[in-house]
């Protein structure tokens, strides 16, 4: 007889990417191969904890909206990155926004299944030549562990000889009722970029409200923050390792108009808080150092 409190793991097709789906007695999980991008997370008797567009293409070569895409070896635009980091890029072509591995395929190492919890072990492998534009011998591996949280560690391990500086980022797309009416604590007193305006430093003044478009990288964030969601009467945790920063996103009405693969009103339900290592604290990787990027994330009743 079929026990449904034992996890399952099912292999599946969307589009053209390879994916996982898992079943444990917590939550459902959809992964992809490509990018070992977490696609969607939902604990049973909730609305989803991370949002998946509706508007998602699964195409080789690119991210798809949504999920937790995995930017690395740098963040954002390379040129906004430290210039030790700039210059371990010898590309000819422009470096891609987001880094290179969001749309490769890694390899998945293993699956296991333990009690409630699932593990699923991911491991981007690289040439001996390393990636395009970027020849250095560091491995990624990424480790999904779903039990009652779902907990993400990136971590990079320098095989070669001289010292590495790289940027990275769990950019984490949370699903929430209603954006006017959602804030973040935990960032009062931080210091942060404001993007939108010549990138000045600023200092957050009690919690983080959304009043228009939200493009802000937080310096020296605590470990723990939370995203409070009256709508849903449902605050979701976000408890962070190796990270002292945080890029907390919304594209609003305009820009969201000129995204792919997102619906010009996609933006009321959604906010990204992308876990990151960027700006001042950027990771140095001796050689044969290694470092990990984790991130742990659940949901508990809203108590104001």
């Amino acid at each position: 007889m079929y026990d449904e409190t034992l996890p399952t793991v099912d292999q599946l097709q969307l589009g053209e990417l390879a994916c996982w789906r898992v079943h444990t007695r917590h939550a459902e999980l959809l992964v992809a191969q490509q990018g070992a991008q977490v696609l969607s997370y939902q604990p049973h008797g909730q609305e989803p904890l991370i949002w998946l567009s509706e508007q998602a293409d699964y195409q080789p070569g690119q991210s798809v909206r949504g999920g937790v895409p995995v930017c690395w070896p740098w963040f954002g635009d390379l040129k906004r990155n430290p210039a030790t980091l700039q210059a371990l890029y010898h590309g000819s072509a422009p470096a891609p926004a987001h880094g290179l591995v969001r749309g490769l395929d890694w390899e998945l190492l293993g699956i296991d299944t333990e009690d409630s919890a699932v593990n699923l072990r991911f491991a981007c492998l690289q040439p001996e030549a390393g990636l395009p534009g970027w020849p250095h011998a560091v491995d990624l591996q990424l480790h999904i562990q779903l039990d009652e949280r779902l907990c993400l560690t990136l971590s990079s391990h320098n095989r070669g000889d001289q010292p590495i500086v790289l940027s990275q980022a769990l950019h984490t797309y949370f699903a929430v009722s209603d954006i006017h009416q959602t804030r973040v604590s935990g960032l009062a007193g931080s210091r942060y970029i404001e993007t939108l305006e010549g990138w000045q430093e600023r200092q957050q003044a009690g919690d983080l409200k959304f009043h228009g478009e939200t493009d802000r990288i937080y310096l020296d964030t605590p470990a723990r923050l939370s995203i409070l969601d009256p709508g849903w009467q449902r605050q979701i945790h976000l408890e962070a390792s190796g990270s002292r920063s945080a890029v907390v996103w919304n594209p609003w009405i305009d820009k969201a108009q000129r995204l792919s693969q997102f619906a010009s009103d996609a933006w009321q339900g959604m906010l990204c808080i992308e876990t990151a290592n960027v700006l001042d604290d950027v990771l140095h990787l001796a050689p044969n150092e290694q470092k990990s990027l984790a991130v742990s994330l659940w949901a508990e009743p809203l108590q104001e």
